[in-house]
């Protein structure tokens, strides 16, 4: 079996930022292969917890030993998209001292072909983060309207040449089913007329049906909402993000909770009164060049970071 390598991305600057205190509990909402959860394991204390959470089988297995390694740690096979309702059973609501997720797609996932993620190696149209429930990208390209598939290239993607794309996805798998990575690589080569210096012309294509098989912006969304009713006032929130429309609903999310509430314009009142619900930690940071020249695919990464205020009833 082939051992696929991850280097984590922004370790050191994301469990800086998320870790206040040592005896806290923290949740790393994307495990991934663990490089976040045992650099904060290393810096806390014996009474400490990290609950983690991923949906990917390969994570959970990763997770499972580090867990049998480490009382303090613990895993759930599921979404982040419904963290709040695994840390209501545990009845920590409002308890936890830091939360940080990774969007990233792992190096694991990437370099296994047999997952479907990479247009470079050819492997069944999988795509799933979760490989035991959910639809194939090869199942969802089937059926999906020539209308919505567009959309989704555009939206996701922000593909320029998302109808003509789909148009061309359309007519191939009327002629036969689409079932393979490089079956679809080479139908959207054919079909973009203006490939991009050195970026596959399949890139945003790729990046947008994963991300529409994987409900990810609406994963996320969930995710940022929930983190809110998690953390504890003084409990920090770090995520980072690798494309625009990620960084986008990050940046969008910490500002409307830093504003708070609307008020009509020239009404009194007060900061308290407009119910602010987290605090901005600096800017947002981006790898160092060192880290970019051993990891480049970490050259696009942003985190951002934020604090939970104190709930004002």
């Amino acid at each position: 079996m082939t051992d696929f390598q991850h280097l984590t991305v922004l370790c050191d600057e994301t469990v800086d930022a998320v870790l206040t205190q040592t005896s806290g509990c923290y949740i790393d909402a994307t495990f991934g292969r663990g490089g976040h959860t045992r650099k904060l394991l290393a810096a806390l204390s014996p009474t400490a917890r990290v609950i983690a959470f991923d949906k990917d089988p390969k994570a959970i297995e990763t997770g499972e030993a580090l867990a049998k390694a480490d009382p303090r740690f613990s895993i759930v096979h599921d979404s982040f998209a419904s963290m709040k309702s695994h840390v209501a059973g545990l009845g920590l609501l409002g308890q936890v001292t830091g939360v940080l997720a990774d969007l990233g797609v792992s190096s694991p996932q990437i370099d296994d072909a047999e997952r479907g993620f990479s247009f470079m190696n050819d492997g069944p149209l999988d795509m799933r983060m979760d490989t035991t429930r959910g639809q194939s990208a090869a199942d969802w390209l089937a059926t999906v309207s020539e209308a919505d598939l567009a959309d989704v290239l555009k939206t996701y993607g922000e593909e320029r040449f998302a109808k003509r794309i789909a148009r061309a996805i359309v007519t191939a798998r009327g002629q036969a089913p689409i079932t393979r990575t490089k079956q679809l690589a080479d139908i959207v080569a054919v079909a973009h007329p203006a490939w991009e210096k050195h970026k596959n012309p399949a890139t945003r294509s790729f990046q947008a049906i994963r991300i529409a098989v994987n409900r990810e912006l609406g994963d996320l969304e969930d995710f940022l909402e929930q983190s809110l009713a998690v953390l504890a006032p003084g409990g920090r929130l770090a995520v980072i993000s690798f494309h625009s429309l990620e960084d986008r609903m990050v940046k969008q999310f910490i500002n409307r909770e830093v504003k708070g509430d609307d008020f009509p314009p020239g009404l009194p009142v007060t900061w308290q009164q407009m119910k602010p619900g987290l605090k901005k930690i600096g800017k947002a940071i981006e790898p160092s060049p060192s880290e970019v020249a051993m990891n480049p695919r970490a050259r696009s990464a942003h985190l951002r970071v934020a604090e939970r205020l104190q709930v004002f009833s």
